[in-house]
């Protein structure tokens, strides 16, 4: 995941282009990269499936991730919340059966 935000109405090439050179990594080895938008509420993921870049995008609610420069890992688990909407550091329960039958 890269750190801080960058300009979520770029296309495949920028985001490529920004893990290549800022983050001195190959965007074409089957990583995801995860990029936010300034407010935080947006989400681009880049992946290379093998064959060709797919970009994902993804309004994702409130911010989930503030961190400063650089990139950082996060577990799968991580991702599938900032995915969802859910904020890492407190999540809650959204829905509970009201019964067993």
């Amino acid at each position: 995941m890269t750190t801080g935000h960058t300009d979520i109405w770029r296309g495949m090439q920028g985001p490529a282009l920004q893990v290549q050179e800022s983050l001195k990594r190959d965007p074409y080895v089957g990583d995801l990269y995860i990029f936010q938008g300034r407010n935080g509420d947006q989400a681009k993921i880049l992946w290379h499936d093998g064959i060709g870049l797919s970009l994902y995008a993804k309004t994702t609610g409130p911010r989930i991730v503030h961190l400063a420069g650089g990139a950082v890992s996060i577990s799968a688990a991580q991702m599938a919340y900032m995915l969802e909407g859910i904020d890492r550091r407190k999540p809650q329960l959204t829905w509970r059966p009201k019964s067993a039958g």
